[in-house]
């Protein structure tokens, strides 16, 4: 027999938007089909689902299926020329009067973000002009003209080595916010959804960052030319251009930051390691519950078929992923027995099948920072069956 209709979300609940879902009257986003079939969730539960359409929510591309034509209020975002439409969703992610400093700051940052992204996948490289100039060290117009390729491009890796500076002190604020007391975990992303959204954001950016930096090889073999190229030129007395850009001892650190596979995880993770020290006053639960909880609901949104059937967009998907890889490797690093021991509140086998479930191609490098980024896989402590299943 069909369900009787749902009933109206409680005054209580801390929503502070209400109106349409995607099409949706709000109300009935409490009333999604529960894991079981015919049980409906309870509004208290259905508090944790109303997060997991905020933290999928996009500000280009598409989201959640409604199976109804948009709002006539929904927001248009173009991207590169192609028109798309975002769903008008009942959580718009606005930041209340008590988030608004820090989400201001953090906004400053996310806005760079796809410029950042952008940049990094159009780089090219200078690898054939350095090429011809290391074949022909005489020919003194190779050498010129191979130091006038790489000079612009260090340029550009010293923008992303430093919009990485900018991120760590991006996380770090909305780490304060969302773990600090008296809240719980939960609580704080409930609260704070303005600020969790930017979280999953700040997630988003590094997997896809460190996705295309680890498929770029001329990143490292630019730089290493370039430094090699400037202490020659120091021996000799020659004038450099591009020197007072890059001194040696930025030159230093960011020669460690591209050293790393994922270099911008890694800056994170310290970040978040960094954080917990500095904050010993602060139960580490609060930190790790919260990494825990997000990382829950985006495994529940994509290997239920109710949830994950509502995305119109593939970038949706991935987005889901990357976030949930994201809090895997910070919780990893944070708590002290790691995410992959039996006491572990991330479901790491849960975790890793949804991302078994997807196209090989398009996970590969997700796998692999949980193989190669995390810090307990290889741990006695964890199972045979995780370790097999990240082979």
């Amino acid at each position: 027999p069909p369900l009787p209709p749902p009933p109206p979300l409680p005054g209580s609940l801390p929503l502070r938007h209400r109106g349409r879902c995607g099409g949706l009257p709000v109300p009935a986003v409490a009333a999604f089909p529960a894991p079981v079939p015919g049980l409906p969730l309870a509004p208290q539960r259905s508090r944790l689902h109303l997060l997991l359409l905020l933290l999928l929510r996009r500000r280009r591309g598409g989201g959640e299926r409604s199976g109804a034509e948009p709002s006539p209020g929904g927001s248009r975002a173009t991207d590169r020329g192609t028109r798309t439409e975002t769903p008008a969703l009942a959580i718009d992610a606005q930041p209340t009067e008590s988030e608004k400093e820090i989400y201001n700051q953090v906004n400053v940052v996310l806005k760079d973000a796809e410029g950042i992204l952008e940049d990094l996948q159009s780089y090219r490289g200078a690898g054939h002009e350095i090429r011809e100039a290391i074949q022909h060290p005489s020919d003194e117009k190779l050498q010129e003209k191979a130091w006038g390729a790489v000079i612009p491009l260090v340029g550009k890796l010293k923008k992303f080595y430093e919009f990485s500076q900018r991120l760590e002190a991006a996380l770090r604020g909305l780490l304060g916010a969302l773990t600090s007391t008296p809240y719980s975990p939960t609580q704080h992303l409930e609260r704070e959804q303005a600020l969790a959204k930017q979280f999953a954001e700040i997630l988003h950016f590094t997997l896809r960052f460190d996705e295309l930096k680890m498929t770029n090889p001329a990143i490292q073999n630019d730089f290493s030319y370039y430094r090699r190229t400037l202490s020659r030129m120091r021996i000799n007395n020659v004038p450099a251009e591009g020197e007072n850009e890059v001194n040696n001892e930025l030159a230093n650190r960011m020669s460690l930051f591209y050293a790393e596979a994922t270099p911008m995880l890694k800056t994170l993770s310290d970040a978040t390691t960094k954080f917990v020290s500095e904050n010993k006053n602060l139960p580490i639960e609060n930190t790790t519950d919260c990494l825990s909880t997000m990382a829950s609901v985006c495994r529940v949104m994509l290997e239920t078929p109710e949830y994950r059937s509502r995305f119109t967009n593939e970038e949706t998907v991935s987005f889901c992923l990357r976030v949930m890889v994201g809090v895997i490797i910070l919780y990893d690093h944070v708590h002290p027995v790691g995410a992959f021991a039996k006491t572990s509140k991330i479901d790491m086998k849960g975790c890793i099948k949804v991302l078994k479930d997807q196209p090989p191609n398009s996970v590969e490098g997700l796998l692999n920072a949980l193989r190669y980024t995390t810090k307990h896989l290889n741990d006695e402590t964890t199972s045979k069956q995780i370790k097999s299943m990240l082979q």
